[in-house]
């Protein structure tokens, strides 16, 4: 194994421990893994560029927060019954012969699984997992937005990314939200934010898709107000006075179960 094969090796396996056991200090990191502090602080700067994890005082973080949302294989997991739901619900708002964009989040990955029943369609997106689900499907027309590749979030985002959104012109936007707070969309990374406000403005009709948990959570980065969407899909598990809160605002709410 050569020195960057080695460096590789060495930061997965960091990564693993990190998001294994929730903090990890650095100098214990730098112990364990038998290289200098600095180095293992290279190592979570590399790893937190990535948005596998966030560096904290005195370690490194894989607990989700305002500013990390956790691993793909946390979010996938996370609701993962009412997430399926949702995204049943929002297959039936698809029209054979529409232009569809879809975002990165899982909730939009399972919308991607169920994409195939309403064919033709073209499909946009910046999901590596969407990408390789729906480039088996004859009956879809699929165009991949690149840009830098995030491992964490199997995901193209970034700047080249937002501009080839704003190539194209989509009859409906899917998208999903880390959390809303006092009526606002927000995400945990910046370069997430660029790519789904391209997304917003290039989508003739806006449907947010999300879980009532994401009502109860915080994000660093603002995105846009619920206001913006034309549509919010939600499960059951979200109070009443939030939902006619929203659909007084001027979104119109679908109220799915949470559970089939």
């Amino acid at each position: 194994m050569d020195r960057v094969e080695a460096q590789e090796e060495r930061r997965r396996r960091m990564r693993e421990t990190v998001i294994s056991r929730g903090f990890v200090r650095t100098a214990d990191l730098a112990e364990e893994f038998d290289v200098s502090l600095m180095t293992a602080h290279r190592d979570l700067d590399a790893l937190q560029a990535q948005g596998w994890l966030r560096k904290v005082r005195g370690g490194a973080t894989g607990l989700p927060s305002a500013q990390f949302h956790g691993s793909v294989a946390e979010r996938m997991a996370t609701m993962a019954q009412t997430k399926q739901q949702l995204a049943r619900a929002a297959a039936t708002l698809l029209v054979s012969g529409q232009t569809v964009l879809l975002d990165d989040s899982t909730t939009c990955l399972l919308l991607a699984h169920q994409a195939a029943e309403h064919t033709p369609l073209t499909v946009i997106t910046n999901s590596l997992p969407a990408i390789t689900t729906l480039a088996k499907e004859p009956g879809i027309s699929l165009i991949t937005l690149g840009g830098a590749y995030f491992p964490a979030y199997d995901a193209f985002m970034g700047p080249h990314t937002a501009d080839a959104v704003r190539a194209f012109r989509a009859d409906v936007l899917f998208m999903s939200t880390t959390a809303v707070t006092n009526g606002r969309c927000y995400h945990t990374s910046p370069e997430t934010v660029q790519v789904k406000r391209a997304m917003m403005e290039s989508a003739g009709r806006r449907i947010l898709v999300a879980d009532h948990t994401k009502f109860t959570k915080g994000g660093l980065y603002a995105l846009a107000p619920l206001t913006d969407f034309e549509l919010l899909i939600v499960d059951d598990g979200l109070p009443a006075e939030q939902i006619r809160a929203v659909r007084a605002a001027g979104t119109e709410v679908m109220v799915v179960p949470a559970r089939p």
